[in-house]
């Protein structure tokens, strides 16, 4: 749903930008392979519903959560789309059911519990989809565990298997190609075998964000679209939209001469000897902003320069240093990610990867969806 301009924090999702990056990968594959696009983790911190709403609008033709509970609230919300729940567990067959969800199965014993379920209340060909692991030894079936599971499909026709996938480790980093080709010729082999034994084709799928643009070859019938979608590549040189920008508005401004002394908590804030020019702003890390950003380590947009925090990152709030920047009043925006600074900036500030940053941003943060 779109809402109003929020007066403090928003997040801002531009509908253009996503279109774009996912036309830039649409028109790297095939016509007939399909494109799952990952809204798990509330869209990589984006909104999960208004993400999801988007994709919908724009063709995808899977969504992926994580959680059951990631897909109920997708359905609760007018979402139709086929939903893939990556991690299923065995806790929450009831829900997946009645919401028209599709578990993914990395071992018997979940398959074995999702059929007896099935079986109480009757169902059939109910939509599963086989994980295997090829490497990344997380969740999954092991090549030596195939046969107990083709076994059991044989004998069991409460379900029937929509789709063979599993996960690359680390298709982003050419050093490690030769492990990742690795993975995919695994996938195939053993995907094949599934496949020979159901006497019907589902579809498979490996490639990840990275793999499709690094691998396209391997495509198959599908591929998983995840932080590639919300405006990252593993390319060096493609420049991707970023979807989301995050904004804050000021406060409040201080003018402190060189005696007032320091800023914020810890007194780690240290007042210019010609003294400072300060503005508050309602951003802090139980916002997503790391500590760690705070003492100048990070700076933000505000009326076309970078403001860099003075003191520490507060719960609520952030104090930076305008005293360079002129003409800063209270109701200015600024910006803590979007186009300046990036996503990818801040990441590497803190050492991490821009998936961390992206998700932190909570729900409190209102999302707004910019359409133009």
């Amino acid at each position: 749903m779109q809402k109003g301009e929020n007066d403090f924090s928003r997040l801002e999702l531009r509908l253009p930008a996503c279109r774009s990056n996912y036309r830039y990968f649409r028109g790297l594959l095939k016509q007939t392979t399909k494109l799952l696009v990952l809204v798990k983790a509330n869209a990589y911190g984006h909104g999960a519903v208004e993400f999801a709403s988007m994709m919908q609008q724009e063709g995808a033709d899977y969504l992926a959560v994580a959680l059951p509970v990631e897909g109920v609230e997708l359905r609760r919300n007018g979402i139709s789309l086929p939903i893939l729940v990556l991690t299923a567990g065995t806790d929450f067959f009831p829900e997946i059911i009645e919401n028209h969800l599709e578990p993914g199965i990395p071992n018997l014993y979940t398959l074995e519990a999702l059929c007896a379920e099935l079986r109480a209340r009757g169902l059939k060909q109910f939509p599963i989809h086989i994980k295997l692991d090829t490497g990344m030894h997380r969740l999954g079936f092991m090549t030596g565990e195939l046969p107990a599971l083709l076994d059991f499909l044989r004998t069991h026709g409460e379900v029937r298997v929509q789709s063979v996938y599993s996960h690359l480790a680390a298709a982003e980093d050419p050093a490690e190609d030769e492990f990742t080709r690795g993975q995919i010729a695994m996938f195939e082999q053993n995907a094949q075998t599934v496949t020979d034994a159901l006497g019907y084709k589902p579809m498979w799928h490996v490639l990840n964000s990275a793999g499709i643009e690094r691998f396209p070859a391997h495509q198959h019938d599908m591929v998983r679209l995840g932080i590639g979608i919300y405006g990252i590549s593993a390319l060096p040189g493609v420049q991707l939209a970023p979807v989301a920008s995050l904004k804050v508005k000021v406060l409040q401004i201080k003018t402190l001469a060189p005696e007032d002394g320091t800023i914020g908590y810890g007194r780690h804030g240290h007042v210019a000897p010609t003294g400072s020019v300060i503005a508050t702003i309602p951003v802090g890390y139980a916002d997503g902003l790391d500590r760690h950003f705070g003492c100048g380590a990070a700076s933000f947009s505000v009326r076309g320069h970078r403001a860099p925090t003075i003191g520490n990152i507060c719960m609520d709030m952030c104090m930076i240093d305008v005293t360079d920047i002129p003409g800063v009043q209270v109701g200015d925006t600024v910006t803590i990610f979007g186009e300046d600074p990036t996503v990818g900036e801040l990441a590497q500030i803190l050492g991490t990867i821009p998936y961390e940053i992206l998700t932190s941003v909570p729900r409190r943060i209102e999302r707004i969806i910019l359409r133009k």
